[in-house]
């Protein structure tokens, strides 16, 4: 196994598939799921900063190499990679990949082990909608869309899409409505990849339990954040205070502690 400074590792074996998971910190329970390429440097560094909050962090390793920094022809690799993978329906709006199944026994894994209200989750880029994915099991009670990208915006149809079942949205939004589980999602404005299309429709979906903070990336902002501006907490995070990223960091973190901490004595 690649070594990750800072984390202990192990394979985790669910609906028969193994894979390299990494682990950081004590706590309640948080899934990390990475974006193309995998898991980077600005990728654990976030994991690292998740569990330093007070989270057990489970960072599973989905596709690329450990600790490999990002450029454009391992980016677009791993993009290929996925397209033509089983485990990632990358044009589906109406279906959830089925790599979210092994990730849902994971998050009952964690939350088994750790006990607690629940579990936390976040997506980015490709894995982005599965945080909601997770979210039709009782155990997921923190779920984070962090520039969710599936399916790829082909089409006016696929830029609103959600890459949910109609049955698994359903629960979602039965969840929401009924049991108060909140729902919290990340973007840029100008960013091609996760449209405004998207955040529309997970507000009509989720309702009021929805909070989007939609960063503005626009030509001539007042931060000068560049209108290529994707990842919003790991490679394009300017961790300043004040920062409209580092304030969409903050704002992870605390949601994960509001919905996470143990009911008080």
């Amino acid at each position: 196994m690649i070594e990750l400074d800072g984390f202990s590792h192990s394979q985790m074996t669910f609906e028969g598939v193994a894979r390299r998971v990494y682990r950081r910190g004590a706590g309640p329970g948080v899934i990390v799921m990475h974006e193309i390429p995998g898991i980077t440097p600005p990728v654990a560094a976030f994991a690292r900063r998740v569990a330093d909050a007070g989270f057990t962090v489970f960072l599973p390793r989905l596709f690329g190499t450990v600790g490999k920094p990002l450029s454009i022809p391992y980016a677009l690799g791993q993009i290929t990679r996925a397209c033509v993978s089983r485990e990632f329906r990358v044009m589906a709006s109406r279906a959830s990949s089925p790599i979210t199944t092994w990730l849902r026994a994971l998050a009952r894994a964690a939350h088994e082990e750790l006990g607690g209200p629940g579990v936390g989750a976040i997506g980015m880029c490709l894995t982005g909608n599965f945080a909601l994915a997770l979210m039709v099991d009782p155990w997921m009670m923190a779920p984070v869309l962090s520039q969710p990208s599936l399916p790829f915006p082909l089409g006016a149809g696929r830029r609103a899409g959600l890459h949910v079942s109609d049955d698994d949205l359903v629960i979602i939004r039965r969840r929401a409505r009924d049991e108060g589980v909140p729902l919290l999602a990340l973007r840029f404005t100008a960013d091609p990849v996760c449209r405004a299309e998207r955040f529309e429709h997970l507000r009509e979906e989720i309702g009021e339990r929805f909070e989007a903070i939609e960063i503005d990336s626009s030509r001539g902002n007042p931060h000068g954040i560049p209108s290529r501006a994707h990842s919003v907490v790991t490679n394009d995070l300017v961790d300043v205070e004040g920062h409209p990223t580092r304030a969409a960091l903050d704002r992870v973190l605390a949601f994960f502690k509001e919905r996470l901490a143990p009911p008080p004595l």
